[in-house]
């Protein structure tokens, strides 16, 4: 009879996937509760199954105390040593009931505590197999379609993959064997739930582990993907090696490689990018197929860049719907903003238009000049502060009353004004924020119009380097 019952426990143990011991465990509580229904009793009950005969006996449980209040759960440490010679205090005595039949109606409950216990323990079984596996790539079988959800067996359970962990480009069959990510483990009612997913960008990356050789032994390593299932996936690779060609080894020969990974995907788009270190770089190699003219850093703590394109190339760089932006964006970790040359010309020129001068400044406003000074200048004609900062100190030698040391106070008034001038402060703020954040690749037509014409530069500026040789010759 012992070798017939633990041959059972073994094989329900194996069917279940749990450990036999809990078997065990679960037939013990079980004729304990049949027990306590037979003998009618409160007292603490234990079941140990005897290995040598395979029968079940039942134990009262008696903890030795010094004053006994409970005789049922108690027992003095006379009466204890009576029954065990070295029995010591706060120690638990066990009594052996007798041996009952169990009635219809206890071996029913027996039965179903098994049953429960054993289910109980088959679940948490799952939960704990399952659970470590998360993020993992599994095969799978699909089973039925639930509400659009598709049941499928994984072997010990069934998992969930739910209508927005699909595909839009895949459609099963019941009985197709496919690949999904283990995305989390539940615990419900009715027992663990596995979900699963189709649409994960962690997919990509172990199918472009198991079919580039370079990826799975570490020689290229995925540092970043992005991901819209059924439409388009970017995947970032670098290589450890100089002699390895990271975008190459991806692809394959003749794109056998990623060509196989697109099958898998039911035709989804894959653009495999080059990493690199440096953000620039990495942004214009993102946003490929679309060709950047520069690119500039707007805020480093907030990570927003500036890309500015061809007007030819600005709707195949945004993609469908925005799609293009959106992935680079992802992929690098920063928010992307993108004009065309004709946009970022327009912008440039708003700019330039407010710096130009505010109304006229009166020559009575700034501060410096005496009351007879502004008489002098007001007779000569000049009314206003702008007039004044436009003189030569030659023109200003030609007014009546005015010498060189008038002319000293003059200039030092007028550096004064426009130093404390606001609009001269913002301007002044603005120019080193732009000088500290903006980090531009080589410059394009539109940076070159936000710079004066020669011929304006010449009017408003001494002569350059170029234009001295020119007046010696003549």
């Amino acid at each position: 009879m012992s070798n017939l019952l633990f041959q059972t426990i073994d094989q329900i143990s194996r069917e279940k996937g749990i450990d036999p011991q809990i078997v065990v465990h679960a037939i013990e509580d079980a004729i304990v509760v049949a027990s306590r229904k037979y003998f009618k009793s409160n007292e603490e009950l234990r079941g140990r199954i005897n290995p040598e005969t395979g029968e079940i006996d039942v134990y009262a449980i008696r903890k030795v105390v010094e004053e006994v209040t409970n005789p049922v759960r108690e027992i003095s440490l006379e009466e204890a040593r009576a029954h065990k010679p070295d029995a010591q205090m706060e120690e638990e005595i066990e009594f052996l009931k007798p041996a009952v039949g169990l009635g219809r109606i206890a071996a029913q409950m027996a039965k179903q505590v098994i049953f429960q216990k054993v289910r109980e323990a088959e679940r948490e079984s799952v939960y704990a197999e399952y659970h470590k596996h998360v993020g993992e790539i599994v095969n799978c079988v699909v089973k039925r379609y639930e509400n659009g959800d598709i049941i499928v067996e994984l072997g010990k359970t069934e998992a969930k993959l739910q209508k927005r962990d699909q595909s839009r480009l895949e459609s099963f069959t019941v009985g197709d064997r496919i690949r999904v990510i283990i995305t989390k483990v539940e615990k419900t009612a009715k027992g663990p739930q596995v979900i699963v997913s189709r649409t994960d960008a962690a997919l990509v990356q172990h199918l472009f582990q198991t079919e580039v050789p370079e990826i799975y032994d570490g020689t290229v390593q995925i540092r970043s993907t992005a991901r819209e299932a059924g439409e388009r996936t970017k995947i970032a690779v670098v290589s450890r090696e100089k002699d390895v060609d990271p975008v190459g080894a991806c692809v394959g020969m003749k794109g056998t490689r990623v060509q196989s990974i697109i099958r898998e995907l039911r035709g989804e788009k894959i653009d495999i990018i080059q990493w690199n270190d440096d953000i620039v770089t990495f942004a214009t190699n993102a946003i490929s197929p679309a060709k950047i003219s520069r690119v500039s850093i707007v805020d480093s703590t907030d990570k927003i860049m500036e890309m500015v394109v061809e007007d030819s190339q600005l709707s195949l760089a945004i993609g469908k719907k925005g799609q293009n932006v959106r992935l680079a964006s992802k992929l690098i970790g920063w928010r992307i903003d993108i004009k065309s040359e004709e946009e970022k010309r327009a912008e440039v020129e708003s700019q330039m238009d407010l710096m130009q001068p505010a109304a006229p400044t009166p020559v009575e406003n700034m501060p410096g000049l005496t009351a007879s000074l502004v008489q002098k200048l007001n007779a000569a004609g000049i009314s206003t502060v702008e007039q004044l900062a436009n003189l030569a100190p030659e023109d200003l030698q030609n007014i009546p009353g005015i010498g060189g040391k008038t002319i000293e106070r003059i200039s030092d008034a007028l550096s004064e004004y426009y130093t404390q001038s606001p609009s001269y402060q913002d301007e002044m703020e603005r120019l080193a924020q732009e000088h500290m954040f903006r980090k531009d690749v080589p410059v394009t037509e539109s940076a070159a119009a936000a710079e004066p014409e020669p011929e304006q530069a010449a009017a408003h500026s001494p002569a350059t380097e170029e234009t001295v040789p020119e007046e010696k010759n003549k």
